[in-house]
This record gives C-alpha cells, structure tokens and sequence, in this order.
C-alpha cells in the first residue's frame, strides 16, 4: 500500500494505452477496449460534453496510478469505471477519483448518480457507501453471463444527508480515523 499525493488531470488520448495496461490488470475478464475508451473520450470534449474521465499521475514515477469515468445524461450521471492501481490501494486514491467525478455529475446538474460494482468487490463497495450511495438491486448478467453479479448503488445529489459533501466529509473523518489508528 503506497499513500501517493497523484495528480488528478482530464484524460487525454496518449493516456489510453497505460490506462488499458491497467485495466487488464484489475479486470482481465472484463476490461474494456481500446475503441470503448476512445468513443468515451469522443463525448468527453466540447461544449456538449456528456462524459468526464480523468487519470492519476503518481508525481514519483510519472505513471497512471488510477483512473476514472462518468457519463452524464439528464438529471442522471453513471459511474463507468474507476480503477486504482493495486500498489496505490488505501492511500486515498479512488476517493480523490469519485470526489472528481461527484464534482462534475453536480456541474452536469445531475441530480442521482448510479454505479454497478462487482458484489464480490467489497472494497470498492465500502468506498461508495462512505460517499453515501445505496445499495438498490442487483443486476445479472453484468460480469458473467447467467450470474448475479453486480450490485446496483445509488447517490442522491439533492438530498442534504446524502449528497456528495456529506459523502466527501464521511470520507474525511474515515481517513482522518485511520490515519490515527
């Protein structure tokens, strides 16, 4: 576990490849094509962008330690991947991604924010309900045909006990606990 103070910037097209690198890494079975990134990066651009994808540079080494993505559309955004490297796991990384991508579904001026998380992944999991979102369903089929294997979440950004600040100051006392434990 290595604690990184990375760099948060928007995703650019020569980010594709070290992010594809790491996205089979953490996702062998389900990871995404290079053409998936590319036509999400398509609608990331512009006034009429619909979609917000962002990398973490560890500033030590000048790598992709994680990444991420939201899709907006309407009062609605969806979370479609966030991924941290595995040697950067608990020093804060996917909470600086999700906290970026909540800025933006609220600029977006979404008012509900879905993801999909793989129900065996309870450490992504935990992430998300510190932030607030709620468990909704379970969806089947998502990761592995026949199965169900990904669990629904949601995240009101109107509701005052639930919206991204109170999720991102949760965030802040769990982190701060931590750091004195």
């Amino acid at each position: 576990m290595t604690s990184t103070t990375a760099v948060l910037r928007e995703m650019r097209w020569w980010d594709i490849d070290p992010v594809l690198e790491l996205e089979h890494e953490l996702f062998p079975d389900d990871a995404w094509s290079a053409g998936m990134f590319w036509s999400e990066l398509a609608h990331s651009r512009g006034s009429r962008a619909t979609r917000r994808y962002v990398v973490a540079e560890d500033p030590a080494t000048g790598r992709i330690a994680g990444y991420a993505g939201l899709a907006a559309a309407g009062d609605l955004a969806d979370v479609q991947t966030i991924g941290v490297g595995r040697d950067h796991w608990g020093g804060g990384l996917g909470s600086a991604l999700l906290t970026d991508l909540l800025k933006h579904a609220t600029a977006f001026e979404c008012a509900e924010v879905l993801l999909e998380v793989r129900v065996d992944n309870t450490r992504a999991q935990k992430l998300y309900e510190r932030f607030g979102f709620e468990p909704i369903g379970f969806r089947r089929g998502y990761y592995q045909p026949g199965n169900v294997d990904a669990l629904v979440m949601r995240l009101s950004l109107t509701e005052d006990v639930t919206g991204p600040a109170a999720g991102i100051a949760r965030e802040t006392e769990t982190a701060r606990e931590t750091e004195t434990d």
